[in-house]
């Protein structure tokens, strides 16, 4: 069946590309290493991320979850990125859904507790929601995150994403079904200033600790 409008970004597009390094703001973004192991394996045993990212992950899985990477950027399907600073793994964010002809991908994230509080995954979303648009071209960037979140709200918010809505009962966690925030940032919407704490933007959730 025909498609009447073109593809937002070619097929072939990403594929085409060597994952970059990228800078963030005193951070480094880089593809995940298989060394990398037992940072993603504490990660997914932390509390918090667990409640968010509904997983816990054994260090076979997390071989098998960072090899998995170079094979969805080559389907053009995802792509992830370890958070390192100074020199050290402090989390992770990824493009958990990429739909080139759509021009649209999902980010997700987490920050290790040691690292929370020191503003990582905004400038870590930033620069890669800055690589999607100016690098791949693509139109619209979008994250998700539960109501109950308050933390990744104000990190979305810092980032430029301004929540547009709530989807009811969208997303399954341990303890049922939660309504879910969504946030975008499109390629038109320019430079992003920074937000002060406490700003009308970041207020959409019910308060809680620092998680980025």
């Amino acid at each position: 069946m025909p498609l009447l409008a073109t593809p937002a970004v070619p097929p072939g597009s990403m594929a085409a590309l060597a994952q970059p390094d990228l800078q963030a703001d005193g951070l480094l973004l880089r593809p995940w290493q298989p060394a990398d192991r037992p940072a993603v394996v504490a990660g997914y045993a932390d509390p918090a991320i667990q409640r968010w990212h509904c997983r816990s992950m054994t260090d076979d899985e997390a071989a098998d979850w960072i090899a998995a990477w170079p094979v969805r950027w080559r389907a053009e399907t995802g792509a992830g990125w370890a958070v390192l600073e100074a020199g050290s793994v402090v989390g992770q964010i990824s493009l958990r859904r990429v739909a080139l002809a759509d021009g649209l991908a999902e980010v997700s994230y987490w920050v290790l507790p040691g690292a929370r509080g020191r503003r990582v995954t905004p400038r870590a979303l930033t620069a890669v929601a800055g690589w999607c648009f100016g690098t791949l071209r693509l139109h619209r960037v979008e994250l998700c995150h539960s109501t109950a979140n308050a933390p990744s709200c104000r990190v979305a918010q810092r980032a430029g994403f301004p929540v547009e809505g709530t989807k009811r009962g969208e997303g399954r966690h341990a303890d049922g079904w939660h309504d879910m925030h969504l946030h975008a940032r499109l390629a038109t919407d320019g430079q992003v200033p920074p937000q002060p704490p406490g700003s009308s933007r970041e207020r959409c959730c019910t308060p809680g600790p620092p998680y980025g």
